[in-house]
């Protein structure tokens, strides 16, 4: 599933290619052809994200919103687009490009209060301008759950992943099975700080790197280049063995000397 700096970076593109547009929307696969029309030719404002959330708001009207879950996937085309490939539930045209989208988890129009409710649910996202992290921090010191647990559940943080969360707690040498409620106001406002600036430079690269990139050229780093535990097999600060194992239904790295 894409992380949170995905899903913006998304929201940034769609908002580039197509805000001021009066967009052409339909439903190849056939299972969104009554909402389609409803939003068919009307002008695009902008698109936003929350987690792994998108919306896309027009001048009037509902609101699109979109969660891509595990399979959901854009393709974007040059116009004129090629014919639909696949089951494409929702396609966008504008002037210049076409945008399909196949296999969302969540393909929806909603109201103003929907919206709202949706962003009540979530925590507070690190790449969001209205982020407030004692949202957060309340959640996190109210319960006993591990950590590396608490950063996977979107209500406590949207947007953070199975990598980030890996890459975060090793950065700041906690391990991932500390308690939440044990977790220090510093130690908490260093992975938020570290969250915000890992996410943002995934969101400007449009991939995830979370090691130092001082004098390194982000698009030289090779994919097991751009992580410095997650998926490998030595701390490169101490060089033990890292340790793999199930947390939160998926598998989490952490080194057993550094994040003691």
């Amino acid at each position: 599933m894409p992380e949170g700096h995905t899903i913006h970076r998304l929201a940034r593109d769609h908002t580039t290619w197509f805000a001021g547009q009066a967009l052409t929307i339909k439903s190849p696969q056939g299972r969104f052809v009554q909402d389609a029309e409803r939003i068919n030719g009307k002008t695009l404002k902008h698109v936003s994200a929350c987690g792994k959330h998108l919306f896309y708001q027009f001048t009037k009207g509902p609101m699109l919103h979109l969660h891509l879950g595990l399979y959901g996937k854009f393709r974007v085309h040059d116009n004129p687009a090629p014919d639909p490939k696949g089951a494409v539930r929702i396609r966008i045209i504008g002037t210049e490009r076409t945008l399909d989208l196949n296999g969302p988890n969540q393909c929806e129009l909603i109201d103003r209060p929907a919206y709202e409710e949706i962003l009540d649910r979530l925590g507070p996202d690190p790449l969001r301008d209205d982020a407030d992290p004692d949202r957060a921090w309340d959640r996190i010191t109210d319960s006993r759950a591990p950590i590396g647990q608490l950063l996977m559940d979107q209500s406590v943080i949207a947007g953070i992943g199975n990598i980030y969360r890996t890459e975060i707690l090793w950065r700041q040498k906690i391990h991932p099975k500390h308690p939440g409620n044990e977790l220090t106001r510093r130690q908490f406002n260093s992975i938020w700080k570290d969250a915000i600036k890992l996410m943002a430079d995934g969101e400007k690269y449009n991939k995830i790197i979370t090691v130092d990139l001082e004098g390194i050229k982000p698009a030289k780093l090779g994919i097991t280049e751009r992580t410095n535990i997650y998926k490998q097999k030595h701390c490169p600060t101490c060089n033990c063995v890292i340790h793999k194992f199930e947390l939160a239904s998926r598998s989490v790295f952490a080194c057993p000397q550094c994040q003691k």
